[in-house]
């Protein structure tokens, strides 16, 4: 893939999390956002490009994602119409690494915001850095309304019991697909092969930004 082609679809990406961050950039639309998350993926596959875990630590906002449906020839799935996340909802994907066991293990946090109420899905990750694939399960719920816990247990929702999780093979096991990862954004594909863009939402953006503003 031409250097033209990787700029038009990072030139895309950037416009859209520009946008969803409400500075005045034009929003492109969701077959734009799709296409050129699908030309990432391929530009990634080509360059056979690789991530570290460390790279994918901190707090990201979902900003756009699609659905996936059945092929209606030949089994299997085909994506389904892109869309951005509406501002009223706020979700959140964070990652945090245990660097005192294995510096490919760490722990994920999922959580949705609507309002006042808040619900957050912890468990633990494991990251195959060569194939740039990140497994998770989610083993601890937590239910919040007005910054007050009403609910905080282990769910049986997990694949596997928490002590189990580092010794299953990815197969049985819930995953995204990373094939993009820069300081403000990252993109994969799941498992259920939808696509999803976050954008950075944690202190490390706020200070790039300050910093850029003093210079400016």
């Amino acid at each position: 893939m031409t250097a033209t082609n990787t700029e038009n679809f990072l030139s895309t990406l950037c416009q859209a999390a520009a946008a969803y961050r409400g500075k005045n950039a034009t929003n492109p639309t969701a077959k734009e956002v799709v296409n050129a998350l699908l030309a990432a993926e391929k530009t990634a596959k080509q360059q056979r490009l690789t991530y570290n875990f460390e790279s994918l630590v901190g707090k990201w906002r979902l900003c756009f994602a699609t659905g996936t449906k059945k092929a209606r020839q030949r089994g299997g799935i085909i994506l389904g119409n892109g869309w951005y996340v509406p501002q009223l909802v706020t979700i959140h994907i964070s990652f945090s690494v245990t660097p005192e066991a294995d510096f490919n293990r760490g722990g994920i946090a999922n959580q949705v915001q609507l309002g006042a109420i808040l619900l957050k899905l912890t468990g633990p990750t494991k990251y195959l850095g060569k194939k740039n694939i990140l497994a998770f399960d989610f083993n601890q719920m937590c239910l919040s309304v007005f910054e007050r816990t009403i609910y905080n247990k282990p769910i049986r929702a997990g694949k596997v019991e928490a002590e189990d999780f580092y010794s299953q093979s990815i197969g049985k096991l819930p995953f995204f697909a990373f094939f993009l990862i820069t300081e403000d954004m990252i993109a994969a594909r799941g498992r259920g092969g939808g696509l999803a863009l976050w954008i950075r939402d944690d202190d490390r953006l706020n200070q790039s930004e300050a910093i850029a503003r003093s210079i400016s």
